[in-house]
């Protein structure tokens, strides 16, 4: 305990959660000098996130202070000594990117530098969405104009789709929701858990590791199974209704999804180092200068797609009629589906660590922290290996861009007549010592759970939610806003 500035005592309150198997690996802190209570929370060893609030009395300093303490107190949280702990294990990929032996460049429309090595894209019918190592998000429309920004407290490893649903993996062990106005931790991974890459199908998570661990865990963020997989440094997991795909250094592992027992392992031409999928095959792009085309049903190499060295990424167009592949020294490539190399180009602008295919584009996120959109039609590639290229736009960030970070509280109405209409009633529940939420609501079936944000769960508590879509699981999915019924 210390003097504040106005000679007010600063007390400060230090917990930590942290189990060996199956849990969590973060801080919470909670600070009162005198009308101000500052709260630090994150991963253990992170320096974390920070919240302020001021009230009209020190008594009333005080008292949001305990109360904030007793509830992490309640979940598990315990009293511990800041440093004492180790941090949670993170792997930063290490990667190299030298210059494109290309003898053209791709015909690059425009450029987003985000400022930070980024692996995270995801493209979809309305936005561009790219993650980096410095925990920014951010979405852009097809045309480059930024729209948002979220801040995560760590790297972000990847982003990936569910349905309506944008997920980003992130370095502190978390998986947020980034589907509403402000992102949610909707996943919280076990701290022997050093993350490599990670996918979710219909709310179940499936999670890689460094050392050739698959770990699925369920819409309650519970373990359900994991698997040893054959090689370590996973870096490539695909999921669907029929199985988990598993890419490692010995090759790739087919899993069912439920139960978890292996269906096939496929030895690939080198160690995996990303992963694609389309219905019915996976994509392993590998150290040894190849793409291989596995069949999902019996894991069959269909094709091999053959570059000039180690492939950080790939990609097909719809159906995989091509395949895009994006290599270590700063090149792209594409394929016909029988794996004949139909053009090679330089990126203009470091490897590409991930791209994805939409409607004629491509789009890469590189070692330089860009997002860069190329046209991949067959006259601007043609021109391309012309010499002739359009001059890349440089997207530049609007002051007046939102930053968003992730929420621990939402806006609060004091009646059901409050909030928009058409929402949905849903209750905390306390059962078998963990809170579940349930809906209240008529018309929906009261015995399935709802997947809702941890942060906010609060016995007793209720909330209105825009919409609740039900997922293959049996469970509930929230859509939209999520307030506070007071």
């Amino acid at each position: 305990m210390s003097a504040g500035a106005e000679g007010t005592a600063v007390s400060t309150t230090y917990l930590e959660l942290s189990q060996e198997t199956g849990g969590a690996h973060k801080f919470y802190e909670v600070t009162v000098d005198g009308l101000v209570v500052t709260v630090r929370y994150g991963r253990i060893g992170a320096d974390g996130q920070t919240q302020v609030s001021s009230f009209a009395t020190p008594q009333k300093a005080q008292a949001a202070a305990a109360k904030k303490v007793g509830e992490k107190v309640r979940k598990g949280y315990a009293p511990a000594v800041r440093g004492g702990r180790a941090p949670r294990p993170v792997t930063r990929r290490q990667v190299t990117s030298a210059p494109s032996t290309a003898k053209a460049v791709a015909p690059v429309l425009w450029r987003f530098r985000t400022g930070s090595s980024a692996f995270g894209i995801h493209v979809d019918d309305r936005h561009c969405w790219v993650g980096n190592q410095a925990g920014d998000v951010y979405t852009l429309d097809h045309e480059g104009t930024a729209l948002a920004q979220f801040s995560l407290p760590d790297g972000v490893k990847c982003l990936v789709a569910d349905d309506f649903w944008i997920y980003a993996g992130c370095d502190d062990g978390k998986v947020y929701d980034l589907s509403s106005k402000l992102p949610f931790a909707a996943y919280d991974i076990a701290a022997d858990v050093d993350i490599f890459w990670l996918d979710i199908h219909e709310g179940v998570l499936d999670v890689s590791d460094a050392g050739g661990r698959l770990t699925v865990i369920d819409h309650e963020d519970e373990h359900q199974w994991a698997r040893r997989s054959q090689g370590d440094h996973a870096w490539m997991v695909r999921a669907d209704d029929r199985a988990v795909y598993h890419g490692h250094h010995k090759g790739v592992t087919a899993y069912a999804p439920d139960g978890g027992a292996e269906l096939w392992h496929t030895a690939t031409r080198g160690g995996v180092l990303f992963g694609w999928q389309e219905a019915d095959a996976v994509y392993a792009g590998t150290a040894h200068r190849v793409v291989q085309r596995l069949a999902k049903a019996t894991g069959a190499i269909e094709a091999t797609y053959g570059c000039d060295s180690a492939v950080y990424s790939c990609a097909t167009s719809p159906g995989g009629r091509y395949v895009f592949a994006g290599d270590a020294s700063s090149s792209v490539y594409c394929f016909d589906r029988d794996g004949t190399r139909l053009w090679k180009l330089g990126t203009g602008g470091g490897s590409a660590l991930s791209m994805q295919y939409h409607d004629e584009r491509l789009y890469l996120v590189t070692t330089d922290g860009s997002l860069v959109c190329v046209d991949a039609s067959e006259a601007a590639v043609a021109a391309a290996q012309q010499g002739t290229v359009p001059v890349a736009r440089d997207i530049k960030l609007a002051a007046a861009l939102p930053v968003h970070q992730p929420a621990t509280a939402v806006e609060a109405v004091t009646t059901i007549a409050q909030a928009p209409a058409g929402t949905i009633v849903v209750e905390c529940v306390q059962e078998a010592g963990r809170v579940r939420v349930h809906v209240v609501s008529e018309g929906y079936e009261r015995s399935w759970k709802v997947q809702f944000p941890r942060a906010i769960r609060e016995p007793g508590a209720r909330y209105v939610v825009d919409a609740l879509h039900p997922a293959a699981g049996g469970f509930y999915r929230v859509r939209g806003d999520i307030r506070r019924l007071l």
